[in-house]
């Protein structure tokens, strides 16, 4: 990996992700802007960081532009669990694509590598499984997960636009369902959902029958995967896939909670969202073959330092 020291901006760099992200980059020794709007973020993420002189947190949101001088830029921000980015879906889009265009045009500016977070959600509700970077989806344009799903999806056309006509070193990643501490408790998330009816002794809410299926990458894996992407060869530019291929469907994710807090809440069933995908598992043949990276840790393993986390925060 490139030790050299770089100038480094990290947008949502107050989110769930940006914070994890943060703290890594300054563990290696580089200069890190973070820049948020504090939206979904929140500073209690990155007061440890504030008193380190090569961390800056500036308030802002990438809809409009800014001047800043970097080597590499993550682009992370835009709110990321379907409450939050139902919750103003206007905003969502405009984010991905004018957020993007800000970001892209400040790395063409600085003749800066630049990595697009992007997710999963561009595959819709797949029919194909596992979902390979090759696979194009299956997404409802007009429905309630568009702005951030379709959104996801022009930012990505955007960053290999600015790739080809400008010459842009871009990276995209494909982000699967990940979790871990810095989680937003009441983000909706299936984790945080469950975790936190579980410690209150609540019922646990799934939609559906929970015979639907997601995979869970623990933040640590993710932003390896994430750094060892934006420090590969030039030529690799995604858009790849980065999450871990453990299945689970979400009736066994709930009993993995219910059995390590050992909590006595029961399940209720609720009935499941409109485009809510029935599958999804990430195909990892690509970044084990070009990045040698492949996710280390268990959901069991991962969901014990995200229960107590969690916990800390309930009982304060």
């Amino acid at each position: 990996m490139d030790q050299k020291k770089k100038n480094i901006i990290v947008t949502g760099g107050a989110g769930f992700l940006g914070s994890h992200l943060c703290e890594r980059l300054l563990d290696q020794g580089h200069n890190v802007i973070c820049l948020d709007n504090l939206q979904t973020g929140y500073k209690e993420n990155i007061y440890k960081f504030l008193d380190n002189p090569r961390f800056e947190f500036i308030r802002h949101d990438i809809c409009d532009p800014i001047r800043l001088e970097a080597d590499e830029i993550y682009n992370l921000a835009c709110p990321a669990s379907p409450p939050q980015y139902q919750a103003n879906p206007v905003s969502t889009t405009k984010t991905c694509v004018l957020g993007s265009i800000n970001m892209l045009g400040l790395a063409k500016r600085n003749h800066a590598k630049i990595l697009q977070a992007s997710t999963s959600e561009v595959y819709g509700d797949p029919k194909v499984h596992p979902q390979p970077e090759s696979y194009h989806g299956d997404v409802n344009p007009i429905g309630i997960r568009a702005c951030y799903d379709e959104g996801k999806r022009c930012a990505e056309t955007l960053f290999f636009d600015y790739y080809r006509q400008h010459k842009v070193k871009i990276k995209v990643m494909r982000i699967f369902n990940t979790y871990g501490p810095n989680m937003d408790p009441y983000d909706g998330r299936v984790v945080s959902n469950f975790i936190v009816q579980a410690l209150k002794g609540e019922d646990i809410t799934i939609y559906g029958d929970g015979s639907q299926t997601r995979s869970f990458c623990y933040v640590d894996d993710l932003i390896t995967g994430m750094i060892t992407l934006m420090n590969s060869d030039d030529s690799i530019t995604g858009p790849i896939n980065i999450g871990n291929p453990g299945e689970f469907t979400i009736k066994q994710l709930a009993q993995e909670v219910l059995t390590q807090i050992n909590s006595k809440s029961t399940l209720v069933f609720r009935e499941l969202p409109a485009d809510d995908p029935n599958r999804r598992r990430p195909d990892n043949t690509f970044a084990k073959k070009h990045l040698n990276w492949e996710p280390k840790i268990t959901l069991s393993e991962g969901l014990k330092p995200t229960i107590e986390y969690f916990r800390q925060i309930i009982e304060s």
